[in-house]
């Protein structure tokens, strides 16, 4: 019997060792599950209103670009105003540039001048916002690029002129990488590191892994997107293998992604048009936002939505008014984005799903229509159907599908969510086109 017990018992813990998380996957499950972050985009060019990085060498001059850091003084930057905007927007995580393309740093580095200690403000940006973000809640992420046009021994030296400089030295370039990356871990911890820039020539995917290691060794359970290697969606929304990637999750920009329950990936947008902060810039509609969310949730990815604050450091307050309005829609809505999976039906401009336990979200994007016809679930009943809110909702079920007929008080109205109630768990569900 004893005997018995023991190889009982060491069956058990194989098992369980067999399938435990690495502190990596565990981080990545909790951030999938939050499902929205906020994405800032912030340095000297506010001054000048023009994109971050890109006007360098085009609508600013280099040498102009690279002087605004005597000039910028945020007096107004409030490190819990700009986390409380996040919070009461229904995020659960916010990624800062804290060194973008222009290689501007946001923190006090010791490897460079070229960082906000010699700016007139001096304040730490990024152990601001680290504590603001610990004290509310919320992931403090952070946003480092890979190439630095600013650097010497980086080979290019504007995005508009890419000749290689001849004296650039990129093994000196990833040690100084090296040596920003782990005063960033050491001192501000963060839960990912969001890494962009990797398309030019001298970046290499060996050297996106040389760094994914070197980060994962600092601390074995944060977690990058995949910019360290030359595979991910991009603006094109690129199909993907993820064991090409370079990272732990795909990164579609200015596209929603596409269904998949097997690779992690993020989806950013911009509130706004530009990245970085412009006077009278458009802002998108509410109802705009809501359906990337949406079919974000429904792809079964996370929406990461950018605003680029004042050169004085507030965030516009029609942003944060947008932003609100979202936060005041998940308020009723959160259950089915939140902690939920995506599917099992392809978002389509009209509708998106979203799953969890035995509950299909409907996502009720155009409130024009009277009834939606979906597809039939295989070898899944609905038992009930009602709004979010609990107004009951009729579903008729036919060999041509499920009929949804959708209350007309709400037509033509913000895009709303239908529960359907099944008779089973809604995950055993495979997809449904």
């Amino acid at each position: 019997m004893k005997v018995i017990r023991l190889v009982f018992f060491l069956c058990l813990l194989l098992t369980q060792r067999l399938y435990a998380q690495t502190p990596a996957q565990q981080s990545l499950s909790a951030f999938m599950n939050d499902r929205f972050g906020l994405f800032i985009h912030w340095g000297p060019v506010t001054l000048r209103g023009t994109e971050i990085g890109w006007s360098r060498d085009k609508e600013v001059s280099k040498e102009e670009y690279d002087s605004l850091y005597k000039e910028f003084d945020p007096v107004l930057f409030q490190a819990d105003a700009w986390v409380k905007t996040a919070k009461d927007a229904g995020m659960r995580y916010l990624t800062i540039t804290a060194r973008h393309h222009d290689g501007f740093c946001l923190w006090p580095s010791k490897y460079t001048d070229y960082n906000i200690s010699h700016t007139p403000y001096k304040k730490d940006i990024l152990k601001a916002l680290q504590t603001a973000c610990k004290k509310q809640g919320i992931k403090f992420c952070i946003y480092y690029s890979v190439l630095d046009w600013h650097h010497p021994d980086y080979p290019i030296h504007s995005a508009h002129h890419a000749k290689l400089d001849p004296q650039a030295d990129m093994q000196k370039y990833i040690a100084y990488m090296k040596n920003q990356l782990k005063e960033l871990i050491d001192n501000y911890d963060p839960y990912m590191l969001w890494f962009d820039g990797q398309w030019e020539s001298p970046w290499t995917d060996a050297m996106g892994k040389e760094i994914y290691a070197y980060v994962k060794r600092l601390k074995p359970g944060i977690i990058t997107n995949n910019r360290l290697g030359k595979q991910f969606a991009a603006m094109e929304n690129k199909e993907i293998n993820a064991a090409d990637m370079v990272g732990d999750y795909d990164t579609p920009e200015r596209v929603v992604g596409r269904l998949n329950m097997t690779m992690p990936w993020e989806s950013c947008f911009t509130l706004c048009q530009q990245w970085a902060w412009k006077a009278n810039d458009q802002m998108q509609p509410l109802q705009k936002c809501l359906a990337i969310l949406s079919k974000t949730a429904g792809g079964n990815g996370n929406l990461l939505l950018n605003i680029g604050p004042m050169p004085d450091g507030r965030i516009e307050a029609r942003q944060v008014a947008r932003l609100k309005e979202i936060g005041d829609w998940l308020k009723i809505n959160g259950d089915a984005i939140y902690n939920t999976a995506g599917g099992p039906y392809e978002a389509t401009n009209n509708y998106a799903t979203t799953r969890k336990g035995k509950n299909i979200y409907l996502h009720i994007l155009n409130t024009d229509t009277a009834s939606y016809l979906l597809p039939a679930l295989p070898g899944a009943l609905v038992k009930s159907a009602h709004t979010i809110t609990g107004q009951p909702v009729t579903v008729n079920t036919s060999n041509k599908g499920l009929e949804v007929q959708l209350p007309e008080s709400l037509r033509r109205q913000l895009q709303y969510v239908v529960v359907l109630e099944l008779d089973k768990d809604a995950m055993t569900l495979p997809v449904v086109k």
